[in-house]
């Protein structure tokens, strides 16, 4: 697929951002452009400038004050059920600059192809940064992937917030979860209804500022405490 030219299909991207706004502006400005309508920046509540910085990078800017990562994405996805006009297939990507926003073109070639209604960018198959992944990030990644295999019969090798998906199979989806289960709630829900998921490579680099979840330890023990909870609630 040809990056110069625009597609038959139309592609929205959804960013949920909580106080980005050192890396929002170079996360919206490296999405090609072409092949994208429109960028959604949902802002989790943010106390910075990030709602002014992703406006002037050309977003439109939903605010969401209630925090949570799957709240932000609901939020972007609720807008775009609402809109008049059509979407395809929703890119969700995240605002820390720590995902290669230009490695869109790859993500969603699998669906463009008809060949999966949802594709995970996957960090273990990419290149990762030094210190990029935290050893507990990889380590949860590993056990979670895992339990995905033995319970529902699935093989991914990441969580990875760097994904896409038709529109139609996320809304099939009915997405609930409201912060650190989001990710892994899509990958249960899809193997259970039996779509087509596959992986692709994506690199990954240290994030611009601080992370909300394995930058503390409170917050990587929540997560890892959701992700274990969810990957048990679907069984």
């Amino acid at each position: 697929m040809s990056k110069m030219q625009p597609l038959s299909k139309t592609v929205r991207v959804i960013i949920p951002a909580l106080n980005e706004e050192k890396s929002i502006a170079k996360v919206i400005n490296e999405i090609p452009k072409l092949i994208v309508k429109e960028v959604i920046v949902c802002d989790n509540g943010s106390t910075d400038n990030t709602s002014n910085e992703a406006k002037k990078a050309g977003a439109t800017v939903l605010i969401e004050n209630e925090k949570g990562y799957g709240a932000s994405c609901l939020k972007g996805i609720d807008y775009i059920n609402k809109l008049e006009d059509n979407t395809d297939i929703i890119v969700f990507l995240d605002g820390d600059y720590s995902d290669y926003p230009e490695e869109m073109n790859q993500v969603i070639a699998p669906i463009l192809n008809n060949e999966a209604d949802m594709v995970i960018g996957s960090r273990a198959l990419g290149k990762k940064e030094r210190g990029s992944l935290t050893p507990q990030q990889v380590f949860g990644n590993w056990l979670a992937t895992k339990m995905l295999h033995i319970f529902y019969g699935v093989k991914f090798t990441d969580l990875g917030p760097f994904r896409a998906i038709t529109l139609d199979a996320l809304n099939k989806l009915n997405m609930q979860d409201r912060n650190y289960g989001w990710t892994v709630e899509m990958q249960i829900k899809a193997a259970k209804q039996k779509m087509r998921s596959v992986e692709v490579p994506v690199n990954y680099r240290n994030r611009i500022g601080f992370s909300k979840v394995s930058g503390t330890v409170k917050g990587t023990i929540m997560a890892g405490y959701k992700i274990i909870l969810t990957l048990f609630k679907y069984l």
